[in-house]
């Protein structure tokens, strides 16, 4: 029924391994495929894996570095493999526990493990068990509490409820006699009272007219003084502040700095000198973007440290408090209660910095499902790991995550656009490069950026306007080329413009256009030809087809996922489904999917950075560009490292 079982090491080392009857296959792929797409990057919460069509199942041992994997065929429905491997590691821990102590690869290589009657045995007994547990048979009508009951009993339960309605009633009546006797009690109570209330108010020794005369003089003092109390009582609402005005730091401070009227009789030239400096000033503004870009930096050092002082305080204030409230030893207990002494993790200890983890980054963004993924996959990281002593929970589970969110943003492949072009060149052809993404995300904005870092970088680009369907997308993309030239005129290029706009107008077929663009850049020797495509709605089945059409036709270098980092869960809904298009309207057998991400409006999110994590986590695919402002420098590289250390900050 098994296909393979293997153990092996972390490092790599296969320690032992068993091939079912009439298996030729060898499974190295499958366990290769399963540490790179899960265990390397940090996707352990679920303990299955899929590899064509085999099943894989598998189980960490942090403790001693082991990881236990079994295969077999997905069809099959095997409902004992779980309690399988888990007897088979304790099994293989309790048998081999003084040799897997011993640290090193080469003490690991020296012992042979002979394993197989112990797995033999296992496995018998496993699939013994899966056999006899029958289902249950059904009862007889005699066995059944159905029977039991008969005409007689089914008569006397209605007579009995008749008897507590009657009983009810004579409750209720009961209920409605009672309160008439209550007024004397109250009565009683008052002219008991009375007394009393003489006494309290100090009119001990006065005469009636004497209580009277001072009760009238209270009354006119309360009287008298109303007025001045009612506004202290009820103020008047304040109106609300009014918004201020925004100054512009180029605006002017009057409305008479706007006005031009009288000076449209100075001829033009004023205006080309106006123009002139507005260029001047523009080009003073952008500074130089040659070579690789600078990454997304992130200030901590200050903030970070004040914040984990601050946590030390809040910490040692609970700690004090729960020992006041549990005595003497119980504030010895609670003091070392989140301290680990050499013992090994447990579920249940991580269980509450977990939740708190897990709600820590749905705060920053990152998506619930991710971040429960995420969560689950560190548990699984952590469990059975000996901590050494005075070694919090808290600081532990923290610093793993940590690392597994550095993990996932780094790149799994070689991602250097810069080499890639330099190659396309050598071999006579354009690079292109597609962008796709919903409505409003900053696509055409953020291909002008990557357009300015190519010319600054030496290249020419041809922009392809395959967004025949927004208006006026054409005219935007006319815009930025024409600045783009004005910043690289082609005076300094040999008379050539090194950014061209290729476009055909509204209404056409995108594929079509992209195919004679890249035919055009071609023929005419540019380096580069960024395709802007239509915003689409991941649930418009019509625009899908057509952005797969266009993939597919043209099979450009790189398709770019533009998202915008203020989305939280809808990004795992728009990468997936635009994925699932790319693979479902592709003809060949290795579909085209999404290459790499670019995410926009980066500088509009403080510290809420969780939509990287969820669109790397799902896509496995880098974050290749970082938008970071409105100009054409504010484009940037992702620095894992900074976007983990805002993600982690409280």
């Amino acid at each position: 029924m098994l296909d393979f079982f293997t153990i092996f090491s972390k490092g790599g080392i296969v320690l032992w391994c068993f091939q079912g009857a009439g298996v030729t296959e060898s499974f190295t792929g499958p366990v290769n495929a399963l540490i790179r797409s899960v265990i390397l990057q940090e996707r352990s919460g679920n303990n299955s894996f899929t590899h064509e069509a085999l099943s894989l199942k598998y189980k960490l041992d942090n403790e001693f570095e082991l990881i236990f994997v079994v295969g077999f065929q997905k069809i099959l429905t095997l409902t004992y493999v779980d309690k399988f491997i888990d007897d088979v590691q304790l099994h293989f821990r309790d048998r081999y526990k003084n040799e897997l102590e011993q640290k090193g690869a080469l003490k690991l290589l020296n012992y042979s493990y002979e394993f197989e009657d112990d797995f033999k045995m296992l496995l018998r007994e496993a699939e013994d068990s899966s056999k006899a547990r029958s289902p249950a048979p059904m009862r007889t009508f005699k066995e059944s509490e159905k029977s039991q009951k008969t005409v007689k009993s089914m008569i006397e339960t209605k007579g009995g409820d008749k008897g507590k309605e009657q009983v009810g009633k004579k409750n209720k009546n009961t209920k409605k006699e009672a309160p008439a006797a209550e007024p004397a009690k109250v009565d009683q109570g008052k002219t008991s009272s009375s007394g009393q209330k003489t006494v309290e108010n100090g009119n001990q020794g006065l005469t009636a007219d004497e209580i009277m005369q001072k009760k009238r003089e209270e009354f006119f003092r309360k009287r008298m003084a109303v007025p001045t109390e009612k506004p202290s009582k009820s103020p008047k609402p304040q109106k609300p502040r009014e918004k201020q005005m925004r100054v512009w730091d180029m605006g002017g401070s009057s409305t008479k700095d706007l006005d031009y009227s009288g000076r449209n009789g100075d001829s033009s030239q004023n205006g080309g000198e106006q123009n002139k400096e507005a260029q001047i000033d523009l080009g003073m503004q952008l500074s130089s973007m040659k070579g690789d870009l600078l990454s997304v930096d992130y200030e901590s050092s200050e903030e970070e440290e004040m914040e984990e002082e601050e946590e030390r305080v809040v910490v040692n204030e609970t700690s004090k408090t729960s020992s006041k409230k549990g005595g003497g030893f119980g504030g010895m207990f609670g003091m070392l209660k989140g301290l680990v002494g050499s013992k090994s993790l447990t579920r249940e200890d991580m269980e509450s910095v977990l939740d708190k983890m897990r709600d820590h980054l749905i705060a920053k963004n990152v998506a619930a499902d991710i971040a429960s993924q995420l969560c689950d996959s560190v548990a699984k990281k952590l469990e059975g790991k000996v901590m050494g002593t005075f070694t919090t929970v808290a600081s532990t589970v923290k610093q793993a995550l940590q690392d597994s969110l550095v993990q996932i943003l780094q790149p799994k492949r070689r991602v250097d656009i810069l080499r890639d072009v330099m190659e396309a060149q050598s071999q006579r052809r354009p690079f292109v490069i597609t962008f796709c993404g919903v409505n409003g995300v900053g696509k055409s904005t953020n291909l002008a950026k990557i357009s300015f870092w190519l010319i600054e970088n030496g290249f020419t680009v041809l922009i392809a306007a395959c967004d025949t369907f927004r208006a006026g997308a054409v005219e935007q993309l006319r815009t930025h080329q024409r600045r783009l030239n004005s910043l690289h005129p082609p005076e300094q290029h040999g008379g050539r413009p090194v950014v061209q706009l290729y476009e055909k107008g509204y209404g056409k077929d995108a594929a079509g256009i992209a195919m004679e663009a890249i035919a055009y850049a071609r023929n005419q020797a540019f380096d580069v030809v960024l395709v802007d495509t239509a915003g689409r709605m991941q649930d418009n089945a019509p625009l899908m087809t057509a952005l797969a059409k266009l993939i597919a036709v043209n099979m450009p270098d790189l398709v770019l996922f533009v998202g915008e980092a203020l989305v939280g869960n809808e990004a795992v809904d728009q990468l997936v489904k635009f994925n699932q298009a790319l693979a479902d309207h592709s003809m060949s057998d290795k579909p085209r999917l999404i290459d790499g991400i670019v995410l926009t409006k980066f500088d509009t999110i403080d510290d809420k950075v969780g939509a990287a994590i969820s669109m790397t986590y799902i896509t496995g695919q880098p974050i290749v560009f970082v938008g970071t402002g409105q100009t054409y420098n504010d484009l940037r590289s992702l620095n894992a490292r900074a976007v983990v250390s805002a993600l982690m900050k409280a």
